[in-house]
C-alpha cells in the first residue's frame, strides 16, 4: 500500500461508535474502525483522532439545561469515547495514548502541542479528548484546531452519511453529493458539514477536509491511499 498522507486528524463521529444500537458502544464497529486505523499505522501513517460524544449526550436534551453544564457533559463523553479506542487499539498492538484539553490526570495526559508532536513522530496514534476544553465549540472546530496544531495534511471527517450534500440526504430524495468543494462554498452555502467556526479554521490554516461513510470502516485506508471517497473540501 503507498499512502498519499505522512499525518491525518481523523474525526470519528460518537454516534457511529454506536452502530446499530444508536446509543453507547458498539465494541464490534469500535474493533472495525481500529483494525482499518492499526492497518493505517502499520503503513507508517501518523494518526491524531478527535471523537465526538454524540453516543452518549447530545447537548441540552432537555431544552433548559445551562448550555456550559451540557457542553461540560459532552466533553465528558468524548473522554469515554476516547478511552474505549484507546483500549481497542491496545488490544491491536497498536501503541496509543490519550491527551485531554482539561487536566485530569487518572484518565488521559494534558495536551500540549509539542508532546502531541512528538508522540505521533514516535508512531503512537493520539487521541485527543474534551474537544477543546471551553463550551460553545464542537468536537468539529476540535479537530480542525487540533489538525493545524500538529500539521497534519489533511483532515478526515468520518460520518454516517458518505459525503456533501447540497441538502439533507435522509429528508431530501433529490438531494445532490458534492464530490469537490472549496471552504469558501462551504461557508457561503451554508452546507451544514461542520460548524462555521471550524470550516473558518479550516480554510485559515489550509487544511484539507475530507467528509466519507465510517460505516464501511475501510474508507478509511482508501482515503490514506489517495483513492476517491466522499467529498473533499480544499
Amino acid at each position: 500500500m503507498s499512502s498519499k498522507y505522512k499525518r491525518i486528524m481523523l474525526k470519528l463521529s460518537g454516534e457511529v461508535l454506536a452502530g446499530e444500537k444508536g446509543f453507547g458502544i458498539d465494541y464490534g464497529t469500535v474493533e472495525a474502525v481500529c483494525s482499518v486505523i492499526a492497518a493505517c499505522v502499520r503503513e507508517g501513517v501518523q494518526i491524531g483522532i478527535v471523537v465526538g460524544g454524540g453516543n452518549f449526550w447530545r447537548g441540552r436534551q432537555n431544552g433548559e439545561m445551562e448550555r456550559t453544564r451540557a457542553d461540560n457533559v459532552g466533553m465528558l463523553a468524548t473522554v469515554m469515547n476516547s478511552i474505549v479506542l484507546n483500549d481497542s487499539l491496545a488490544l491491536l498492538g497498536v501503541d496509543a495514548v490519550v491527551m485531554s484539553a482539561l487536566e485530569m490526570p487518572k484518565f488521559a495526559e494534558y495536551f500540549t502541542r509539542d508532546k502531541a508532536v512528538a508522540y505521533l513522530d514516535a508512531g503512537k496514534v493520539v487521541i485527543f479528548a474534551c474537544g477543546t476544553g471551553n463550551p460553545f465549540f464542537s468536537t468539529d472546530s476540535a479537530a480542525a484546531l487540533r489538525g493545524a496544531e500538529i500539521g497534519a495534511e489533511v483532515y478526515f471527517k468520518a460520518t454516517n452519511v458518505d459525503g456533501v450534500y447540497d441538502k439533507d440526504p435522509n429528508k431530501f430524495a433529490d438531494a445532490v453529493k458534492y464530490d469537490a468543494l472549496t471552504h469558501d462554498e462551504v461557508l457561503a452555502k451554508n452546507l451544514g458539514v461542520m460548524d462555521a467556526t471550524a470550516a473558518a479554521l479550516c480554510r485559515d490554516n489550509a487544511l484539507a477536509v475530507l467528509v466519507f461513510n465510517l460505516t464501511q470502516p475501510e474508507n478509511i485506508l482508501k482515503a490514506v491511499t489517495g483513492e476517491r471517497v466522499g467529498t473533499l473540501i480544499q
